[in-house]
């Protein structure tokens, strides 16, 4: 390593200090300047090398090189007599011109480097394989994307001749044809599909100084036409689907326009293809509003919404849903059904309902909602009472759920695979009730059926039969119940003969039993033969802790039947729900929560405060009772009778007198609605 002396600090000693304190053959072993703040002197202080203003002290046999670029000649003249034998002095314009030449090569190399990273950034950027070599074959350029498709890392490829590389690139062919080849396919080891463009470099002088190829893979592309086809398939089978519906099928883009129908939606609405395709979504309305604009506005589905199309204002039931693509809203898809077909197929299930009502029970203890105590424990003894042959008397108010006990106790007992039949004692006439529960014989009344009629005690042999309102009964009639209890035998009315039947008798009743004994109306016999099993029914004021789950079931149901898409209630409602003291039980509850349903807008999902009907007065006036004791001396079931005339009046007074529309709203029989308007007397001309 040769020892070098700088002689001289300013700007050309500090370039050249720069430049050689790069190179490892050489070593500064001073610098020296009569200014003591020359750069110089303090670059070379903060690498650690010798600094001085007397050159002389640095300058002996042992130094290779000196130079000198102060710009004196005196001092060039100086060190050339002082220098040893074997020193060679530079002087400085020597020096400054290769620091001159050192620094262009710097800035070339920089040049290069940057052009070579520009080259490689631009080849590896692109998703195209691009593969260069030379005149002798050795591969010289080799992309990213040449390294996903052949498999291979470019350092282990450049410099090594292509045919080892990529045999079945043909690029040696290229270089002897010196012929430029396009979009040639070519499958690769690995097995992928590639189509290659390869150019041959060929100088000014016609000299051919390499080939180069670019290729793109196609295996992609191969499987996209076959997705594609596929796709063409299954659109053909979607349609094929959509035609064979019966249903009128019609689809909007997403703004509103229509782009396809099916024959059915033709035949249902009247309106042509014509008339349809490429027209906004309301041109088949004659009567109501666009619901496939109401989803795409809010690209939430509609169901249920009843509307008039075309222009025989076909009275019809739609339902909406948008077509949602990866986020993106694409249109919706709307199913017409024809009211007609469904008013037909109504009447046919309400038939098939009648008739499955009277033949088997529906419920089972699993569907009776309640986590509270007092509900448990009437749950607990009506299962224990399904076990056993004796007759169960359900106890409590009006809408508690009596009913659906006595299915529950019907269906867990081992009478299950027979008939259930249900009597609702309140809503016959005593004649009428007498001969339905026990039968006739041929001749024993005028219209009596020619050979006579079975009972239903008859009818329910080896089943369960359902007395509800048991209280209301006659005393003839309780008479003969009585005797059924007793003897396990009825005797038809107009007959003398006795008949033995094997029935499970399950009674109901709302009203206070020990009081009809006291004042006669009811057989005190006959209710000890009840009252073997009695089951009392908490009210729901006595289990509010129920009321979300109630509410919950209650919900699913009437979205079955009112066709909504209700999905919940706010803790807000509940907690209103709560606060409540609800006289009319779990019927009243449905009653609120259906009405809140019907005045809910289709695009609303969660019952709110808003939509509950007014409760507060009800609990207001519910607390002033419970603060006086009972007004006038009145017991509590007078006060309910009173709330149930109420009731039914105002319910009348909404249906204008349609004493069928205020049954459903009551969820009672249309029987029992008579029986209560002609117990309460109530008048229905003046409220038509």
């Amino acid at each position: 390593m040769q020892k070098v002396l700088i002689i001289g600090g300013g700007k050309g000693g500090t370039a050249i200090l720069k430049i050689l304190h790069e190179v490892s053959l050489m070593k500064v072993i001073g610098i020296t300047d009569l200014n003591e703040s020359a750069a110089g002197l303090r670059l070379a202080e903060d690498w650690g090398i010798p600094t001085g203003k007397d050159w002389k002290a640095f300058l002996d046999d042992s130094i290779d090189i000196v130079i000198e670029v102060t710009g004196d000649r005196q001092v060039f003249e100086d060190v050339r007599e002082e220098r040893g034998r074997n020193t060679v002095l530079i002087p400085g314009s020597v020096a400054f011109l290769i620091s001159k030449l050192l620094e262009e090569k710097e800035d070339l190399i920089g040049q290069l480097t940057s052009e070579s990273f520009k080259r490689d950034l631009i080849f590896n950027s692109t998703d195209d394989g691009m593969v260069g070599i030379d005149s002798r074959g050795t591969v010289m350029l080799f992309n990213k994307s040449a390294e996903r498709m052949i498999g291979r890392s470019s350092d282990s490829v450049i410099g090594k001749h292509i045919n080892e590389v990529i045999p079945e690139s043909r690029l040696t062919t290229t270089l002897e044809t010196r012929r430029t080849e396009i979009n040639k396919e070519v499958v690769l080891k690995n097995g992928l599909k590639i189509i290659s463009n390869r150019i041959p470099m060929i100088t000014e002088n016609e000299e051919v100084i390499g080939a180069f190829t670019v290729f793109k893979d196609i295996t992609e592309v191969v499987n996209l036409a076959e997705e594609i086809t596929n796709l063409k398939e299954i659109q053909t089978m979607l349609e094929a689907i959509i035609h064979s519906s019966d249903d009128a099928i019609s689809v909007v883009d997403e703004e509103g326009k229509g782009i396809m129908i099916n024959p059915a939606y033709t035949r249902i609405t009247g309106l042509s293809r014509d008339e349809v395709i490429g027209k906004p979504a309301t041109a088949d309305i004659s009567e109501g509003e666009s619901i496939h604009l109401k989803v795409l506005q809010t690209r939430r589905a509609i169901r249920g919404t009843k509307m008039r199309v075309g222009p025989k204002r076909k009275e019809v039931i739609v339902n909406v849903a948008p077509i949602i693509v990866n986020g993106k809203l694409k249109g919706s898809v709307g199913v017409i059904h024809d009211m007609s077909e469904i008013q037909s197929l109504t009447q046919e299930l309400d038939r098939a309902r009648k008739i499955i009502r009277t033949l088997e029970a529906k419920y089972m203890f699993e569907d009776i909602i309640g986590k509270s105590d007092e509900m448990q424990i009437a749950i607990e003894q009506a299962k224990l009472g399904a076990k056993t042959p004796a007759t169960v008397l359900l106890r409590g108010e009006s809408g508690t759920g009596k009913e659906l006990f006595a299915h529950a106790i019907h269906n867990a007992s081992d009478r299950k695979f027979n008939k259930f039949l249900r009597v609702n004692c309140a809503a016959l006439s005593e004649s009428l009730l007498e001969s339905e529960l026990f039968g006739y014989e041929e001749g024993a009344f005028s219209g009596a059926k020619r050979g006579g009629k079975r009972g239903l005690f008859e009818e329910a042999d080896k089943g369960s039969i359902f007395l509800d309102e048991i209280g209301e009964l006659s005393a003839n009639t309780q008479a003969k119940l009585l005797r059924v209890l007793q003897e396990n035998e009825i005797v038809r009315v107009g007959g003398t003969k006795s008949i033995s039947i094997n029935v499970r008798v399950i009674a109901a009743t709302n009203v206070n039993l020990e009081k009809g004994i006291a004042d006669g109306s009811f057989r005190e016999d006959l209710y000890y033969r009840l009252n073997r099993m009695p089951i009392q029914i908490p009210p729901l004021r006595n289990r509010k802790s129920d009321i979300p789950l109630i509410s919950e079931g209650l919900i699913t149901k009437l979205n079955q039947d009112y066709g909504r898409n209700v999905e919940g209630i706010t803790e807000n409602a509940i907690k209103k729900l709560m606060e409540y003291h609800w006289p009319g039980n779990v019927r009243e509850l449905e009653n609120v929560l259906g009405r809140a349903m019907i005045f809910m807008k289709y695009n609303e999902t969660i019952i709110d405060l808003n939509h509950l009907p007014p409760l507060d007065s009800s609990v207001k006036e519910a607390g002033k009772k419970k603060e006086g004791g009972v007004p006038s001396g009145r017991d509590l079931n007078s006060q309910l009778e009173e709330y149930e005339k109420k009731i039914i009046q105002e319910v009348l007074e909404q249906n204008n007198g349609n004493k069928t529309a205020a049954a459903k709203i009551l969820n009672v029989s249309v029987r029992n609605l008579y029986y209560k308007l002609e117990k309460y007397n109530i008048e229905i001309n003046s409220m038509k």
